[in-house]
């Protein structure tokens, strides 16, 4: 609970109330000359809302550091004179996240221990600014951490360890202070610097100077990041998830201290939360679109715990580009977007009119998904549109994503993509269809995707219509070769190419599904499923071919048969 964690001293609260929140604030350029001053005691600690893991503290108190799918083995040295496995595993040592895992063990052994590895840290010379531990981003994670695990550290510390903490404090604060006012954070670091500026201005005691500037570049950062419907920015849902996690106790500490909490802050979670709901199956897991990769369900819920008003999820999110239908127990999420900003694009996907089918908590269509940290070496191959369940042109994606290899301003962000997504929704006697189109092929081949998926009233079946149209004014008109129409399943559904030329989907609960296409043979290969708690693991996918020309066009569906039978014939 928020009021075992609060620590108030010094002013009171009535006095303070309002400082965060008061005043039009200094523009960013101004921001640089503000002095913040080693506070002299904390008020409050905030909550960490993530969950703990017993066994996490037993492995580092062992000396053992698992982070980013590497382990190194301390034996005796500190984990950071260590040679790092990767810049992943650095980020994440020196975010502290860990922490979080030693405060909630019971065993006192552990605290001290954490209080010796943060006590070391803080001891080391100026780290270099090309270290990954010095990235905006992972000393906004490194200041939140210290700030919400300030009780164990600061439990029974002596008086150099204790000045020691306070003036790291500050340093981090300055250093999120000068990224901020600079380009130092691009994207969507500079919310997470800008909130964990906002944490050391309401838990320090010589935040109250800076509160109103922060308080004002906070909610610059949210109005433009979080979109009227409550989507990122970014099309990212991880981000959401991630943003919900550290705006969450950011109210909870700014509440108990009695101030006025920034009216942006309160608009960010309120939109994001039925976002977020929106773009969940029935297994509670988030749809693969834009960087998504394993939902971290704990994480999700502790954040979706703290909804204030729970309807139905929304259906139609028109700013961040997503569209759902729910019939019974049937669920299609649908990308309905173009490429985020060019800021913002470092995680997007080329997967525009891509969808995902569950029913109940048995997911049936899926895209690939982000890769997690050990296969982080098909990143690119996870972005392309082929990882997607749409249709690919020529074997070439309906988004331009520039190499890891390009220079650092352009690497792995989205340089082109379509510009023009239509959708129009319809429902007629309570069947919902969605017609939907998108340009990213018209440049290059002069052809328009047009898809129309319809989910029956009852949830039975899954219709759909993939054409080509060509585009008005042409484009280059180069050989379009071939499509691809594709249709990842998961891993848990078993596939059987029946000799009629249906495929027969078979859902861990037994539940059938016949897939057929009209005209046109299908074909199953192996595809592969990232997004899997476990790492990535092999899946089918059905595939229909066709030439791509203007005209084209295949009528598909996936209906379920229930209770029927397991025909004979050949398992893929």
């Amino acid at each position: 609970m928020l009021r075992d964690r609060v620590r108030l001293a010094g002013a009171s609260a009535a006095r303070a109330a309002g400082a965060f929140a008061r005043g039009a604030a200094a523009p960013y350029h101004l921001m640089k000359s503000m002095a913040i001053a080693p506070p002299e005691r904390l008020r409050i600690a905030p909550p960490d809302i993530r969950t703990t893991d017993s066994t996490v503290a037993d492995q580092i108190y062992a000396g053992y550091f698992s982070f980013e799918g590497k382990t190194v083995q301390a034996r005796g040295v500190s984990p950071f004179l260590m040679t790092a496995p990767s810049e992943g595993w650095r980020r994440s040592l020196a975010g502290f996240s860990w922490l979080r895992h030693l405060q909630g063990s019971d065993k006192k052994v552990a605290i001290e221990h954490a209080q010796g590895l943060v006590a070391y840290f803080l001891s080391l010379p100026k780290l270099p600014p090309d270290d990954p531990a010095m990235e905006p981003v992972i000393v906004a994670r490194r200041l939140l951490s210290f700030l919400s695990q300030s009780p164990m550290l600061l439990d029974g510390a002596d008086a150099d360890f204790y000045d020691a903490f306070m003036l790291a404090l500050a340093r981090n604060a300055r250093l999120l202070w000068r990224a901020l006012a600079g380009d130092g954070a691009r994207g969507a670091d500079r919310a997470f610097c800008a909130i964990a500026l906002a944490e050391f201005a309401v838990c320090a005691d010589t935040g109250r100077k800076i509160a109103p500037h922060v308080s004002r570049a906070l909610s610059a950062e949210l109005d433009r990041q979080i979109l009227i419907d409550g989507g990122h920015v970014s099309r990212n849902p991880q981000v959401a998830v991630d943003l919900l996690i550290d705006l969450l106790p950011l109210r909870q500490v700014i509440a108990a201290r009695g101030l006025q909490t920034p009216p942006a802050v309160l608009r960010a979670i309120d939109r994001m939360m039925p976002m977020l709901r929106m773009l969940q199956h029935g297994d509670g897991s988030l749809a693969l679109f834009n960087g998504m990769g394993v939902t971290a369900l704990d994480r999700l819920a502790n954040a979706l715990a703290h909804e204030d008003t729970r309807g139905a999820p929304p259906v139609n999110a028109p700013y961040a580009g997503y569209q759902r239908m729910e019939a019974a127990d049937a669920l299609v999420i649908v990308d309905a977007g173009g490429p985020p900003p060019f800021e913002f694009s470092l995680s997007a996907h080329a997967g525009c009119l891509s969808f995902e089918f569950s029913i109940g908590i048995e997911r049936v269509v899926v895209n690939c998904g982000a890769p997690s940290a050990p296969h982080l070496d098909a990143r690119e191959l996870a972005r392309a549109t082929a990882a997607h369940s749409t249709l690919v042109v020529n074997d070439r994606s309906s988004a331009r994503i520039a190499p890891q290899s390009a220079p650092r301003r352009r690497a792995g962000r989205v340089l082109a993509g379509p510009r023009k997504v239509e959708v129009e929704r319809r429902r007629l006697d309570a069947e919902t269809t969605l017609a939907l189109s998108h340009d990213g092929y018209a440049r290059d081949f002069g052809l328009i995707h047009a898809r129309e998926l319809t989910l029956t009233a009852d949830g039975a079946a899954l219709l759909g219509v993939d054409r080509l149209v060509a585009a008005e004014g042409g484009g280059r008109h180069r050989d379009s070769g071939d499509f691809a129409l594709r249709f990842h399943l998961h891993p848990r559904v078993r596939v059987t190419l029946r000799a009629d030329g249906a495929v027969e989907l078979t859902l861990a609960n037994g539940e059938i599904l016949d897939f057929e296409a009209l005209g046109v043979s299908p074909e199953v290969e192996d595809s592969i499923f990232f997004a899997a708690p476990g790492g990535a693991r092999k899946c089918a996918q059905i595939v229909l071919r066709g030439t791509a020309a203007a005209g084209a066009e295949i009528a598909w569906s996936f209906r379920r048969r229930v209770g029927a039978p397991v025909p004979s014939g050949h398992q893929v």
